[in-house]
């Protein structure tokens, strides 16, 4: 008897123009991922995400990598270029030698990846990472990961991601910002 082959993971890449078709998908794998952080913070509402959403993709060159497993969506990874007259709003501290200097290409700000809690630790945020880093003509990506998540933080190493400083804008979490070299 053959063995039944285990479940498979597409990953489809999606730029700015794609939005309008893959919102419901995204916004309904939110509501899914953070049903018991957003039931008490602000900061984490349908309203909010959908508001930083739509913001983010009004960024240079958004790109978006969304998972199915056999057809399911069970994830996604997401950002957009930083623009060259980015000034690094809210960074409260800053390792020594963080270079901070911009140009339209430099960098790529990595917003959300986001994976169902029941294929967790299966590889799928790591493929949906890798996916959307392929897409990326940047130089380095950086990414914020909230200061009372050291695991996660500890993931985002593992990924070759190094501190760069702490973040926190008016009403959000206290981030530790990274940023990590996109190698072509």
């Amino acid at each position: 008897m053959a063995a039944h082959p285990g479940p498979t993971l597409t990953v489809t890449y999606y730029t700015t123009e794609h939005l309008p078709e893959i919102e419901p998908v995204l916004l309904d794998l939110y509501a899914r991922i953070y049903a018991e952080e957003k039931a008490g913070d602000e900061f984490f509402t349908m309203e909010a995400f959908t508001g930083r959403l739509h913001r983010q993709a009004a960024g240079p060159r958004w790109g978006c990598a969304l998972g199915e497993v056999d057809g399911r969506p069970v994830g996604y990874a997401y950002g957009f270029a930083r623009r060259a007259d980015y000034q690094w709003g809210g960074l409260i501290e800053t390792e020594p030698g963080a270079d901070l200097t911009e140009t339209d290409t430099r960098t790529f700000a990595f917003c959300e990846i986001m994976v169902l809690p029941e294929v967790r630790g299966t590889g799928i945020a790591r493929t949906l990472h890798e996916e959307l880093m392929s897409h990326r003509p940047e130089e380095r990506s950086h990414l914020l990961v909230e200061e009372e998540h050291p695991k996660v933080r500890a993931l985002y190493e593992r990924w070759g991601y190094e501190k760069m400083g702490i973040m926190q804008h008016p009403g959000s979490p206290r981030y530790v910002s990274m940023f990590r070299q996109i190698t072509l």
